[in-house]
């Protein structure tokens, strides 16, 4: 297993501590830890595709492409799958995906 987030902890601790629990011990402990099941790179695509689908284009997003190149996923696949996922979600969002891919995946 990769390192122990805290990020919902370190956002939301003081404010909302049980879903920071959920967020740090559960989704990202647990099941992102169920490698064997599905590798961290399928894990990775999964969830960007998820989130361009639900149009969460913000820091969440970005997050997820820097862990989805982390986990393996190429310049070239995430291209593909930002071109693709704009046409069954919207065009708009993959304009919104593609700038934060440049700045993930840069001059690669």
């Amino acid at each position: 297993m990769g390192k122990k987030i805290t990020a919902g902890r370190d956002y939301l601790g003081d404010f909302a501590p049980q879903f920071a629990e959920f967020n740090d011990d559960v989704l990202f402990g647990q099941v992102w830890s169920r490698e064997q099941q599905l590798a961290p790179r399928e894990r990775s695509m999964i969830t960007v595709a998820a989130l361009m689908g639900s149009g969460m284009t913000d820091a969440s997003m970005k997050g997820h492409l820097e862990k989805a190149k982390e986990n393996g996923v190429t310049k070239a696949e995430v291209i593909e799958m930002i071109t693709q996922l704009a046409f069954y979600t919207g065009w708009p969002k993959g304009w919104a995906v593609f700038a934060m891919a440049m700045d993930v995946y840069g001059e690669e």
